[in-house]
């Protein structure tokens, strides 16, 4: 019989301790899935058009997908020209209500519309959708969304449901309706009674706030203390890669963290209104291939989740 020391015994089983470690570790990184990146447009004015034209081509560019989510009266403003512009298979067109108005309470927004208009807010864009682009709508996103998403707000969330959506856009917001909205993960609505619902949040900031695009000034936004603070900026921003350096910030934390998608909060008429050259979207795509996001839509998220 072979006697075996007890420093031999020792350094053995670590050894093989170390293996197990590093084996699982490999294991577990190769079960990572890379985040998405999914550049998104709540596309809400007649002021869109113009800026969709100049978003679509810089797209083209980059070969980077998108998902525009549209109210039923911009498209049904301007058929045509939306249609010819976002029919590629590139982009996702899904549902930003008809008309713009809300579905549920916001602090800052005001008050949700009647029952009745919650129906047609949510029925009518899908099939002007549906019609004009001849694909599935899968995707909502309400009206300047909301810090609790749609949790609890079971009446929208049948309604969504019987309309055929499979994913919700709604938590646009941090706690206490403040900016910036964090980089929260997907989930589904299992506790409302819709387990195959999925909510798909969007992150960052509202980007007409951060210009002042809105005219809201100086108010109340941010948290004390923030649960993010580096996103947080001193002022307004002024520049394109001001904007950018804000788009960053959430970019790289995503990635990091390891967070399923990353998508910012964009509106075609602010970005035009300050950077018509759209010298920021730029910035920001290239950005994303840089640091190995997956351009995505969100429509593609969703079927990643589903399966």
């Amino acid at each position: 019989m072979v006697r075996v020391s007890r420093r031999e015994f020792m350094g053995a089983a670590l050894g093989a301790a170390v293996f197990a470690h590093v084996h699982q570790a490999k294991a577990n990184d190769s079960e990572k899935k890379p985040t998405r990146y999914i550049a998104a447009y709540d596309t809400e004015s007649p002021a869109c058009l113009r800026a969709c034209r100049k978003i679509v081509a810089v797209h083209k560019k980059f070969e980077m997908p998108a998902t525009f989510f549209i109210t039923g009266k911009t498209l049904e403003a301007n058929t045509k020209e939306y249609k010819a512009l976002l029919a590629d298979p590139l982009f996702e067109v899904a549902s930003h209500t008809w008309s713009h108005k809300l579905l549920r309470d916001n602090a800052l927004c005001g008050p949700a519309v009647s029952a009745q208009e919650k129906r047609e807010e949510i029925f009518k864009a899908k099939e002007l959708i549906e019609q004009i682009f001849e694909r599935p709508c899968v995707g909502l996103r309400p009206a300047v969304g909301f810090d609790n998403a749609f949790r609890g707000a079971r009446d929208v969330l049948e309604l969504t449901w019987e309309a055929g959506f499979r994913y919700v856009s709604s938590l646009l917001w941090g706690p206490d309706c403040s900016m910036p909205a964090l980089i929260e993960a997907p989930f589904r609505y299992e506790t409302d009674g819709f387990a195959k619902l999925w909510e798909l949040p969007g992150h960052g900031w509202h980007e007409n706030l951060l210009k002042d695009n809105n005219r809201w000034g100086s108010r109340r936004l941010t948290l004390w203390p923030s649960p993010m603070p580096e996103g947080i900026p001193t002022k307004f921003v002024e520049t394109p890669r001001d904007e950018f350096e804000v788009n960053r910030i959430f970019m790289d934390k995503a990635r990091e963290t390891n967070k399923p998608h990353i998508s910012l909060i964009w509106h075609p008429w602010s970005l035009h209104a300050f950077d018509p050259e759209m010298k920021m979207l730029e910035l920001t795509f290239a950005h994303a291939r840089k640091i190995g996001l997956v351009p995505s839509t969100y429509a593609d998220l969703y079927q990643q989740l589903a399966r």
